[in-house]
């Protein structure tokens, strides 16, 4: 065994966060370690460094273990570059090839006593350097920063790199020096999808022992054979994957709910014979065997039940024309780098479309681009857009949590809101702090609750998994499947993207590329390199594209001018609405006037809904 707990309870100012814990890991075991948020997941990874003392029971280590440990924040510090930070873990390789080289070398000139000690030099080194694989560690080098995305900036320095890149560099440092067993606290946070796809056949093939806590339901059941879960300071362990445990947790609280009611039947029958017959002579000594089978039974816990997920409720009060967004041959920059070159996007009505590519390819500015305002983006008519923004910039840390959801949606009774809140899991100590207090899985829920009082049929959601436990992922993933309007939506997690989307629009070597169909089939076809993901069609294609018949011509010429006339009688109608309107205030008193000007207004508008309809069928 690497790790024995045995009976250990720790807490924070005389309040328990972890109740009398029992488990062990073993030598080569996969475990995947998961509850809520809060709950005590760090805490426990702390005692289990040594960096924390239990307060009751025992914490057991292997002696001379190698351990491994990627907390959530805080990445790898180095004024080197990044694959010379990288070489400093096969330090002693380089020493013991140098070593051999110098070995050799004296050999030539040696006499032939100095040859035999030399020659069980050189053998003694040989044998430890292909123990330790040695001459490879360049090779494991490249191809751990090159699967982790660092393959060109190798000569960059790591005091330069971002947060989130000194994170991943910290785990490739990891992966490199191969510990006994290796903790992984969220590795999959800074990752995107292809990434995290090497990862996990990295992770397959490692020797040692993995301990991971993770949100990520496909990561864990890809890579752990076992699931710890701790819930309300009780650690509890289940043999299989995150889809296995669902299984098996569901059927041990049945059981156990079973074993304690049948306790309780049994000690209320008991106890109804002890009150009944001690005080009879007869069965006085009846009624007292009774007695000591209550004293010396073993009393069940009531077990305790599941914790309720949030609840997300997203709805809509008008449905839109069927093109929802369209937006045509449009440039996308972010400062100097230009992330996109004549891009076209068109999303229809119901649609639930996912938004993939790597990291930094501009996902994010895609979806701030599409509700910038600019011209070049068309919303259908009736759309109404809500936005959800991962880095929640719409909240004020300094605002009471209730006020800064009451601010966004005042028209709410404060038992409306407060109800809505609740649903999301923000309670009454969560409603009264600061938002700046909020951990980043509360802001999320606030951030969620918010979203649903804005009845968008548009939802454009920015990584709403972010910062959410498993029971929030899975609350909103139900609450959006059900969900009846148009979705668009980034994600880095893979389980959430294969339940919702319909489409994918996939960011990749600054091309944006379109594909209908579900998430797996979209993987398919990209494994495959289908025509059905190329944003540059086949020759065939482009010859069927290209050729028009005269008539064919002819009625795209009538199109387009059909286009013009309707913007130009479109312009023309809202500056006659806009007219009446100001007449219509002027002579409120004049009851023939305003009935005039009304039924005029009606027929204006009528009008104008016949002609954004036959405008939306045009473009």
């Amino acid at each position: 065994m690497l790790v024995t707990f045995h009976n250990v309870t720790f807490g924070y100012d005389g309040v328990p966060k972890i109740v009398r814990a029992d488990f062990s890991v073993n030598e080569g075991e996969r475990i995947g370690f998961i509850g809520g948020n809060g709950e005590g997941k760090t805490t426990l990874l702390r005692l289990l460094l040594g960096e924390l003392i239990p307060d009751e029971g025992e914490v057991t280590v292997k002696n001379g273990i190698r351990i491994g440990y990627l907390p959530q924040v805080g990445g790898f510090e180095s004024e080197l570059t990044v694959y010379g930070a990288m070489k400093e873990v096969f330090r002693e390789d380089e020493e013991l090839i140098s070593r051999l080289r110098e070995t050799q070398q004296k050999l030539e000139t040696a006499t032939e006593e100095e040859m035999r000690v030399l020659s069980a030099r050189i053998e003694s080194l040989e044998k430890r350097i292909a123990a330790r694989d040695s001459y490879t560690f360049e090779v494991r080098i490249k191809t751990v920063l090159g699967g982790m995305g660092f393959e060109g900036v190798l000569t960059q320095k790591v005091a330069t790199m971002s947060g989130g890149e000194r994170t991943k560099l910290k785990l490739c440092r990891l992966l490199l020096e191969q510990p006994e067993l290796l903790i992984l606290d969220e590795p999959t946070n800074h990752l995107d999808v292809k990434t995290l796809f090497w990862l996990e056949e990295y992770l397959s093939a490692y020797k040692g022992a993995l301990l991971i806590v993770s949100h990520d339901r496909y990561f864990l059941d890809r890579l752990t054979t076992r699931t710890l879960e701790l819930d309300r300071g009780r650690l509890s362990s289940y043999k299989g994957n995150y889809s296995k445990y669902k299984i098996l947790r569901e059927e041990r609280y049945k059981e156990e709910v079973r074993a304690f009611e049948r306790q309780q039947e049994e000690i209320a029958k008991l106890q109804d014979y002890v009150d009944r017959d001690l005080v009879r002579a007869t069965t006085a000594k009846s009624a007292l065997s009774r007695v000591n089978r209550l004293e010396r039974m073993d009393l069940l816990e009531r077990p305790l039940s599941p914790i309720r997920p949030p609840r997300f409720r997203f709805e809509t009060e008008e449905k839109p024309y069927e093109k929802v967004i369209f937006a045509e041959k449009f440039d996308l920059k972010a400062e100097e780098k230009v992330l996109l070159k004549e891009a076209s996007l068109t999303l229809m009505r119901g649609e639930k479309c996912a938004l993939v590519g790597e990291n930094g390819t501009g996902k994010s500015t895609l979806l701030k681009f599409l509700l910038s305002g600019d011209r070049r983006v068309v919303f259908g008519r009736y759309v109404r857009p809500a936005y959800y923004d991962q880095e929640n910039a719409d909240l004020d840390g300094e605002e009471r949590t209730l006020e800064a959801f009451w601010g966004q949606c005042p028209c709410l009774s404060q038992t409306e809101a407060r109800a809505i809140l609740a649903a999301a899991g923000l309670f009454a100590d969560d409603i009264e702090k600061k938002v700046k207090e909020l951990s980043g899985g509360m802001r999320a829920k606030l951030e969620l609750a918010i979203l649903e009082t804005k009845k968008g049929n548009l939802l454009i959601l920015d990584e709403p998994t972010n910062h959410l436990d498993l029971n929030a992922r899975e609350a909103l993933e139900d609450a959006l499947k059900t969900y009846d309007g148009t979705l668009l939506f980034v994600s880095h997690d893979r389980r959430f993207i294969e339940a919702l989307a319909t489409s994918t629009l996939s960011i990749e070597d600054g091309t944006l590329t379109y594909f209908k169909g579900s998430y797996a089939e979209f993987l398919a076809a990209k494994r495959t390199s289908s025509p059905a993901l190329s944003s540059e069609p086949t020759p065939e294609k482009k010859k069927a594209e290209g050729y028009r018949t005269k008539e064919e011509r002819a009625k795209e010429a009538q199109t387009r001018n059909r286009i013009r006339e309707i913007e130009t009688r479109l312009e023309a109608l809202e500056k006659e609405e806009e007219a009446l309107n100001a007449s219509l205030a002027k002579c409120a008193s004049d009851y023939v006037k305003v009935r005039e000007i009304t039924g005029k207004l009606e027929a204006l508008r009528a009008e104008t809904d016949a002609l954004y309809a036959e405008y939306e069928m045009l473009i």
